[in-house]
């Protein structure tokens, strides 16, 4: 994410209670110091849709991060969801260090480990999660490694059978990456839905879209899911089925040999 120099945590001057890390200046996480239950960033918010409406409420879901960052999503995940098993792969020990000096203490169930994304996936044994939960960049770009069919189908082997993967991707009009993206989830998982900003759907925006994937087709929660992104305060389509397919518009899966986009 960057040096240590570059990082730092500031006060929300909106809300007291809010910090943001910062890395160069570009904000990358947020978190409530008194409510670990307030999601301020919007694609974080859609993530945690998916898993509020995928799994019975307060049901303990095994979760696997791969990015960590200030730790926002484990810290929701272990307040909604008590007794949850989290596992938090993060690459950059300056950005633990800041976090775990500047930011209340981790959970306890939640551990955080020093290392590469896609090591991590390969080295877990099949069947182990839930939940796996991705939002690793490198100097604004989701590294190759992590983006391809090859990582996908690793993500899909350490899956249990009513698992989902969320995946947080950034991208800017007209949305090649993302497209690209669906279409390597497609070659991996039976069902697959993107939320995001309209906006951003109509070409109007940079930002960052959500997709989900599980294994079985019609196991994500995609009516909810509608109801749910409208009623956001920056509100989301989701895309699905057919809209997915115009979506993705002949976009080929990106492979460990080609571009990521």
């Amino acid at each position: 994410m960057g040096s240590a120099e570059s990082l730092e945590i500031v006060v929300d001057r909106a809300r007291p209670t809010g910090r943001t890390l910062l890395a160069a200046g570009v904000e990358q996480s947020y978190v409530d110091v008194a409510d670990p239950r307030h999601l301020h960033f919007e694609y974080v918010r859609r993530m945690a849709a998916v898993v509020d409406l995928a799994a019975p409420p307060g049901q303990p879901l095994a979760a696997l991060h791969l990015g960590g960052g200030a730790l926002t999503l484990p810290r929701w995940l272990a307040a909604t969801r008590p007794g949850s098993a989290q596992r938090v792969v993060e690459r950059d020990p300056a950005v633990i260090e800041l976090v775990r000096r500047e930011l209340p203490p981790v959970p306890p169930e939640v551990e955080v480990t020093i290392g590469d994304a896609r090591e991590a996936v390969t080295e877990t044994s099949a069947g182990a999660y839930d939940l796996v939960l991705a939002d690793v960049y490198r100097a604004a770009r989701m590294p190759r490694r992590v983006a391809s069919v090859e990582f996908v189908a690793e993500v899909g082997r350490v899956l249990r059978p009513d698992g989902v993967y969320l995946v947080n991707v950034a991208d800017l009009p007209p949305l090649v990456f993302s497209r690209a993206q669906v279409a390597t989830l497609r070659a991996v998982f039976a069902d697959v839905c993107l939320v995001a900003d309209r906006r951003m759907l109509r070409g109007r925006r940079y930002g960052n879209l959500v997709l989900a994937a599980a294994h079985r087709a019609g196991r994500l929660p995609v009516r909810r899911l509608v109801a749910r992104a409208a009623g956001d305060p920056v509100p989301g389509g989701v895309l699905h089925g057919a809209a997915l397919d115009a979506f993705v518009a002949g976009a080929r899966p990106a492979t460990d040999a080609g571009p990521a986009g």
